[in-house]
């Protein structure tokens, strides 16, 4: 038997909630994500951006939020818009690889994840005005190096990183 969920803090994007002795954030109006994994011609697309609550940069696949602009934006158009606008590249196709939790002991959001394919370069990328992202195309062979370089800067890695690294961590 669950508990009443109480809303203590409601913001434009998240809510932090009590459940019993429970508490965690979400977002607000039902708005979801959509995280992209874009290979093209053996190069993964990773995008870079100064995250507020690390207080540094953090090198993460490229993601959006969907529905936060338009209500009901279907998961593939949303992950194709945000795709264009972070990295530059436009996919032919969009395919839905599954959803997951990034941190569910305190967040409930999940993201979906997808695949993006018949990539085709349209402009630099970037993001809005505001995100200022910075775009980084590397050589799947090369993706654990790369990520090492980056972490020896003093930027942060997103989680969802491990998709790429998963057969190196896992080595005897």
């Amino acid at each position: 038997m669950s508990e009443a969920v109480e809303t203590m803090w409601k913001g434009r994007f998240i809510e932090a909630k009590r459940e019993g002795r429970w508490e965690y954030v979400g977002r607000s109006r039902g708005i979801r994500a959509a995280v992209i994994v874009a290979v093209d011609d053996g190069h993964v697309l990773l995008v870079e951006q100064y995250r507020v609550p690390l207080k540094a940069p953090c090198i993460e696949l490229p993601a959006g939020l969907i529905g936060d602009e338009t209500a009901g934006e279907d998961i593939a158009d949303a992950a194709a818009r945000e795709l264009e606008e972070e990295t530059g590249y436009r996919a032919t196709a969009i395919e839905e690889l599954g959803e997951f939790a990034s941190s569910p002991g305190m967040v409930s959001e999940t993201f979906t994840l997808v695949r993006a394919t018949g990539l085709e370069k349209v402009h630099d990328g970037g993001g809005t005005d505001e995100e200022d992202i910075i775009v980084h195309r590397v050589r799947l062979a090369e993706v654990p190096a790369f990520l090492e370089r980056q972490r020896a800067l003093g930027k942060k890695m997103d989680v969802k990183l491990l998709l790429l690294l998963g057969g190196g961590i896992l080595r005897d």
